[in-house]
């Protein structure tokens, strides 16, 4: 036979009724919310604020775009005067970035390239987004045949190398800023399309849109109010990470002498244009070069950041 002790109280020590104070019970403050109700949206912004590495990338971003519109303003000389008596000049507390080989001001023409090369991102990555959202939404909303017909469509567009399509468009019009960003559409929306269509084949099944197609909304407002802003945060990221491809884009055609013609500056010209005095000069190629790093080094920091802070599964 087994016996079982009786556990022992811990003190003998007795208390009496008393001693003890009955706690009042608030039937209404049982169901008070204690903690304020966040967002998706606030909580994304608060685990983007966390990432230290995107909040460096962010602040690149936002010192380069006001440069680019005051740096122009903030030096005595501008960005297409020639001055033969001042060539080549070594950076010096009147030209801040030197000269180059026609006495011009690197600090004001840099400048003015970051202004275009950012104004070409920024277009050509918009235009991506719309032309990309509205293919990639019909794909992935109506499926069927006509998916595959699409879908079969922008993988042939895909195939062809998109420089080459930019330079020889660049080649048939006349180059301007006008041609390298319709270049740089022609075949920059694809992955954008590829985006939203995977977005689309899994959302359009939930319970919301079939609610909402039984009380008999149509495909465009399904498509545009419900579908396209739950599937905002690939878009953003997507977009985030098209426009440095743009950019450097930008500055591969300017550099072989298809972007924008003088006098007008830009990164890619700027470099070109150093190339033959690399060693005698370098500072001509140093700036341009560095900033063409350091733009594509943030936004690929902002964007990965960004990824991290909509990507539901890494919700702490």
């Amino acid at each position: 036979m087994i016996s079982f002790n009786k556990q022992r109280p811990l003190s003998d020590k007795q208390y009496s009724a008393e001693q003890f104070t009955k706690v009042p019970i608030d039937e209404h403050a049982a169901e008070a919310i204690e903690r304020e109700s966040i967002s998706a949206w606030r909580d994304a912004w608060y685990r983007l604020r966390s990432n230290v590495g995107a909040m460096f990338g962010l602040s690149i971003l936002v010192l380069l775009i006001v440069m680019a519109f005051i740096g122009p303003l903030i030096t005595p000389y501008d960005y297409y005067t020639n001055n033969l008596e001042l060539t080549n000049q070594p950076p010096s507390a009147e030209h801040w970035f030197g000269t180059d080989d026609l006495g011009r001001d690197m600090f004001a023409r840099t400048w003015m390239g970051a202004r275009i090369s950012l104004i070409v991102g920024f277009s050509a990555a918009l235009i991506n987004l719309i032309i990309g959202v509205i293919y990639g939404g019909i794909m992935g909303y109506i499926g069927g045949r006509l998916d595959d017909v699409m879908n079969k469509i922008s993988e042939i567009i895909y195939s062809v190398p998109d420089m080459l399509v930019a330079i020889l468009l660049v080649v048939v019009l006349e180059p301007s800023l006008f041609t390298i960003i319709m270049a740089l559409c022609i075949t920059g929306w694809i992955n954008m399309s590829w985006i939203v269509r995977g977005q689309m084949m899994q959302l359009k099944n939930q319970e919301y849109v079939l609610a909402s197609r039984s009380l008999g909304a149509s495909g465009t407002r399904i498509l545009f109010r419900h579908l396209v802003p739950n599937s905002l945060g690939p878009i953003i990221v997507t977009l985030t990470l098209a426009v440095p491809t743009a950019i450097f884009s930008e500055a591969v055609l300017s550099f072989l002498g298809l972007g924008v013609q003088l006098p007008a500056a830009s990164w890619g010209t700027m470099i070109n244009d150093a190339l033959k005095a690399m060693i005698l000069y370098p500072w001509r190629m140093l700036f341009p070069a560095i900033l063409i790093s350091l733009t594509m080094l943030a936004f690929n920091m902002f964007g990965d950041g960004l990824r991290d802070a909509l990507d539901p599964k890494l919700k702490k």
